[in-house]
């Protein structure tokens, strides 16, 4: 058998048989990309979409290339047979429906939105070999994305990770501006990887930074201008370690964590497969896989437009509110919040002891040392947007949002391990296990989002959508009436209760409505 055949066999039948076609409001050359190989590997008269395309390409990684047997991205159209295993009675589900794994699907939806991924593991265990195949994805060669690749270094300069001045124009330049830089050719790239970003000197950090979240390079007052493109970063943790401490602004760009799990024994001869045949799997990519630019730009700007239902947007703010609020960090009630102590210096567990009335159990917040950053709520709807494109539907669903909600929180909220609930023996594996927790702290979310009946009934909802309907033609009757009707709501939320987070929130939302009448009744008495 051919090395090609081994590794460059595509299926010709679909795979995802329930996929329903797309509307053909999109013009047709927009949204079809080329026939697939066949099994045979003969091009099939087939035309498929690009969610389909990103599928097989998936599939074709996740069977051929990167040994991953971890399906831990899981759904279910019917309850899953499950297993009790060992002391801890862990819990195994076989899922009833198509299932993925995360470090294989979590790449390529970063792939997909042109976002930022970070690889987490011990030495070893593919991280490189993942990012490598995306470039290859991205239709570059191996050798193109190899000598591309940026790898972290204690004496790494800006100069090495950039590029440098000319030494004619060094010599000859009358100014500043006169002098041409010679850029390195990645910054140019649709697909960047930063291996072990945690060994750059914090200096070159900065560097980094401006390219990664501003999309330019800078030196001696000369701007490149970097293209939109999919980041992959290594490292063998998340905690900032490594030679130099990673700075938090560098790693609040980072959109997914992916942890890279061990290697089975069990598939052993696959590697056995590889050393006999002299393959290496990034070399064998089957090009009806490979996306060009306009694919690329394609599939995001169709991702952008997979629709989030107004319940799941709803139960996504309300799983948002929990975390912030800090009763003792401060008198001004907008500045409750766990940021205003970290920003003093104030330690958490001193506030917590002063704290007398919640249910620290109950209470999502106490398990938790800071908020949700704005830009890690933008990841999460990116990403189960993205998530809802791959699975090949035109809306989100909750179980999109519970599956890449932990990748993207991981780095971004911390636990806060003194915390009541950490103690509790049946939640101690809650402390190294994240992805679990993350998930944990949603569901917990959801389960009270239903207890509380917000689906049903939401005055606070109600009274934005009514600011949102706009002001003009109000009357001055009418906008003391929904003053008044805020300060009773106000009221039911605040007087003689225990305040939470998502109480908090909805104070602070309704706060805001009742200035933006008062701006306009003003206006209008004017």
């Amino acid at each position: 058998m051919s090395k090609f055949n081994l590794f460059g066999r595509l299926s010709a039948s679909p795979t995802n048989p329930k996929n329903h076609p797309k509307a053909k409001s999109f013009d047709v050359a927009d949204l079809y990309a080329g026939p697939f190989g066949a099994d045979n590997n003969e091009l099939s008269e087939q035309t498929l979409g690009l969610d389909e395309k990103l599928r097989q390409a998936y599939f074709w990684i996740v069977n051929n290339a990167i040994i991953s047997p971890h399906y831990d991205i899981e759904y279910n159209d019917k309850p899953p047979q499950q297993f009790r295993a060992g002391d801890s009675h862990s819990t195994i589900n076989l899922p009833t429906e198509q299932s993925y794994s995360s470090y294989i699907l979590l790449p390529l939806l970063t792939f997909a939105t042109q976002s930022k991924c970070l690889f987490i593991g011990g030495p070893g265990r593919g991280k490189t070999a993942s990012a490598l195949l995306m470039g290859v994805l991205g239709g570059y060669t191996t050798k193109e994305v190899k000598r591309a690749m940026q790898h972290g270094h204690p004496q790494m300069t800006v100069a090495d990770l950039l590029g440098n001045p000319l030494p004619a124009d060094l010599a000859t330049a009358q100014s500043v501006e006169d002098i041409r830089i010679s850029w390195r050719k990645w910054l140019g790239m649709r697909v960047k990887i930063v291996d072990e970003y945690n060994r750059i000197p914090t200096r070159t950090q900065s560097s980094l930074l401006t390219v990664m979240g501003d999309n330019y390079a800078e030196l001696y007052n000369q701007v490149f201008e970097c293209p939109d493109a999919a980041w992959f970063l290594t490292a063998n943790d998340d905690q900032g370690g490594g030679t130099y401490q990673v700075i938090e602004a560098l790693k609040d760009r980072i959109d997914v964590v992916v942890q890279a799990l061990s290697f089975n024994p069990r598939f052993l001869s696959q590697l056995l497969l590889r050393i006999e045949e002299g393959v290496k799997p990034e070399d064998m990519v089957p090009p009806q896989i490979i996306f060009s630019e306009d694919e690329i730009s394609q599939m995001s700007l169709a991702i952008r437009n997979i629709e989030i239902p107004d319940d799941i947007r709803r139960r996504i703010e309300f799983f948002g509110s929990h975390f912030e609020f800090s009763e003792y960090s401060a008198s001004q009630f907008e500045y409750k919040t766990k940021d205003t102590s970290r920003l003093s210096g104030v330690k958490a567990h001193i506030l917590a002891s002063m704290d007398n009335g919640r249910d620290r159990l109950k209470d999502l917040g106490c398990q938790t040392l800071n908020g949700i950053s704005v830009r890690s709520l933008m990841s999460l709807l990116q990403f189960s947007k993205a998530l809802a494109y791959f699975r090949g539907n035109d809306a989100v669903e909750l179980d999109d949002v519970r599956q890449v909600l932990p990748f993207v929180f991981h780095s971004r909220l911390f636990a806060d391990c003194d915390s009541p609930f950490f103690e509790l023996p049946e939640n101690a594996f809650f402390r190294s296990d994240k992805i679990g927790w993350l998930r944990f702290l949603f569901d917990s979310s959801c389960r009270e989002f239903d207890r509380l009946g917000l689906g049903n009934s939401d005055s606070v909802e109600a009274l934005s959508n009514e600011f949102d309907e706009g002001l003009d033609g109000l009357t001055v009757k009418a906008a003391k009436k929904r003053i008044n009707r805020i300060e009773t709501e106000i009221a039911q939320l605040v007087e003689g209760k225990k305040m939470y987070g998502h109480i908090y929130e909805d104070v602070v939302k309704l706060k805001y409505l009742h200035q933006r009448y008062t701006n306009y009744l003003k206006w209008l008495e004017s």
